[in-house]
Parts: structure tokens; C-alpha cells; sequence
């Protein structure tokens, strides 16, 4: 027998956010429940056997703080929800939706979107040494870049310093215009990105000037003591060991560092150790220092990306 439930929704909006860009959050709903979600107007309904319309109540229920005022909820979010549910994590779920840490200068609000991003947000707030280790698309540099941003702006550090090494992803960067500053930019761009949304881009070329903000590939920091300073290292997979210890080595007092990579996408030469894998190893029983390790789970990009990771990974295995 076919179970029919109807949920009212309190505003269009509502009913927006609830839907998801193209109803992809109502595909995902069904998916997750084996209830058919339907959206009429202000109204959600959900049909199916008892049990998968009972399962899917309790998702979009669980989800009230976000679409009770119109905010946009993802795949993500509602992934999260399902395995709250199911690990019984229900409190730690409102926790997670109630943490805005940050806002962009548009306004938006942004917080962890799964348990393991907010597990990495606490631990860069808390460690001065932090890894993360993950996908594409899981918000390693993202988050990183919006907590240093918030931690410079706040007067806790100096400085905010971005580095990532210049190595080709089956390119030579010989071949590209410019100087060496325009060679790199490329590389650093995903860096830009992030700070971006945080400052205006008239008050982020201002700090650069001075010196405030230093966006540089990872050559530049041999010889350096970066004290009070606020270090992110991108793309840290693609750096030898050689290179890691450096740059390790460059903190100072008073800073904070955080390392980010993706073991899965080395371009380093073939044979060539990544020093990424070797820090793993030889840190991760280091006293001080945090590692945060991400899975296709907690990829928060097009809902595509994270069916990607997971056919590559199978692959790979």
C-alpha cells in the first residue's frame, strides 16, 4: 500500500531551497529514501511504503534550519543529514548547520557542510601544524584561505602567506608569457580565488603591495623565517620530501601552518616520492599536529565531481 505524506513549506522560497538548482536535491531525496518526492507549489510531497516515507520525512525534517528561511541546501548537506540519521548524530547535525564562521563580503554564510570539514575547521583553529588530505573539491584550500583571511583582517597574524610549488601538470611553464610572477600566477590561482571572497579586489591588491598578503610558488620560502604569519601550502602532494621539510622548517614563532594535497594526483615525475605521503608518515604521530583526511563523501562541488572521484577511486583500488 502507497504511503502519501505532504509537507507545507512556509514560503516560495522555501520551496526553492528545498528543490535544489534543476530539483537535483528532490533526485537526491528519492535516491536516499526510495520515496518519490514530487514539489507542488509550497508543498513537498513524498509517496512510497510506509518506511521509505517515514525515512524521508525525517531527512527533509532534519533539514529545517536551512530551508525554514530560504538558505540553499545541496547534495552535501543532505548526505550529511542521512548519515546523521543513521550514526544517530542528530545533535551534532544542528551543530554543524547552526556554526557560521565565516561571512563573504556578499554576504553569504559559510560553514562546514560536512562532519569532517568541521573536524578540520576545529583543528585549524586549534593546532598550529595542520594537514589535510583529500579530494578535489572537498574545501581543503577553501577553508583554509577563509579562516586565514578572517585571522589576518582580525589582527591575529601579520601576515598571510600562500605558496604552492610550480610544478606542470603535463605542461612546461617555460612556454607560458610573461616574468616569473606572471609564469606562476596560473598555479596560484585557485589561491586568488578563495581571498577573493572574502576582500574586495581593490583592498587585496592594497595588501599585497605592502607586503600584508604574499601569494609566491614554494622556491620562495627557502631561507625564510615566516613568523607571525598565517601559511597555507597548496597542492602540497606535488612538493619532494626534501621541499616539505624546508618549508616545515620556515615556521616561526607566533604562526600558524596549514599543508593541503591530494595523494591521488601527484605530477611529479615518475618514481619521484612526494613529500605529502612522507610528512604522513613521519608526522602523524607528531604531538601539535592535526591531520584531517577527506573522502568523495566530502566533495561539495557539482554533484558530478563526487561520482568522478568515486569511479576513480574504484578504479585505482
Amino acid at each position: 500500500m502507497t504511503e502519501i505524506l505532504t509537507i507545507e513549506l512556509p514560503s516560495i522560497d522555501s520551496a526553492i531551497a528545498i528543490a535544489g538548482y534543476q530539483e537535483e536535491n528532490l533526485k537526491v531525496l528519492t535516491k536516499q529514501t526510495g520515496a518519490n518526492v514530487v514539489l507542488r507549489g509550497q508543498e513537498l510531497v513524498l509517496s512510497g511504503t510506509e518506511n521509505q516515507v517515514k525515512l524521508c520525512e525525517k531527512l527533509v525534517r532534519s533539514l529545517t534550519q536551512y530551508w525554514k528561511t530560504g538558505k540553499s541546501i545541496s547534495g552535501v548537506d543532505i548526505l550529511t543529514a542521512r548519515h546523521a540519521l543513521d550514526t544517530n548524530r542528530q545533535e551534532d547535525l544542528q551543530d554543524l548547520q547552526r556554526d557560521v564562521f565565516a561571512k563573504t563580503r556578499r554576504g553569504e554564510e559559510i560553514r562546514a557542510k560536512t562532519f569532517r570539514q568541521r573536524q578540520y575547521v576545529q583543528a585549524l583553529r586549534t593546532h598550529d601544524l595542520t594537514f589535510c588530505i583529500g579530494p578535489a573539491g572537498t574545501g581543503k584550500t577553501y577553508l583554509a584561505a577563509i579562516l586565514a583571511v578572517q585571522a589576518l583582517l582580525s589582527k591575529q597574524y601579520e601576515r598571510l602567506i600562500l605558496t604552492r610549488p610550480a610544478v606542470e601538470a603535463g605542461e612546461k611553464l617555460g612556454f607560458l608569457p610573461g616574468d616569473l610572477q606572471q609564469k606562476v600566477n596560473p598555479y596560484l590561482r585557485p589561491l586568488y580565488d578563495a581571498l577573493y571572497e572574502m576582500i574586495e579586489p581593490e583592498k587585496m591588491s592594497d595588501l599585497m603591495e605592502k607586503g600584508t598578503i604574499e601569494v609566491a610558488p614554494l622556491a620562495y620560502m627557502r631561507g625564510r623565517t615566516l613568523s607571525n604569519a598565517f601559511v597555507i601550502l597548496d597542492e602540497a602532494q606535488n612538493t619532494t620530501p626534501a621541499q616539505m621539510k624546508m618549508v616545515l622548517t620556515r615556521l616561526g614563532f607566533r604562526s600558524r601552518m596549514v599543508v593541503t594535497g591530494d595523494l591521488t594526483q601527484t605530477d611529479l615525475p615518475y618514481n619521484q616520492q612526494s613529500g605529502l605521503s612522507v610528512a604522513h608518515h613521519i608526522l602523524r604521530h607528531v604531538e601539535g599536529i592535526a591531520f584531517c583526511e577527506f573522502s568523495q563523501a566530502d566533495v561539495v562541488r557539482h554533484p558530478l565531481v563526487q561520482r568522478i572521484v568515486a569511479a576513480y577511486e574504484q578504479h585505482e583500488k
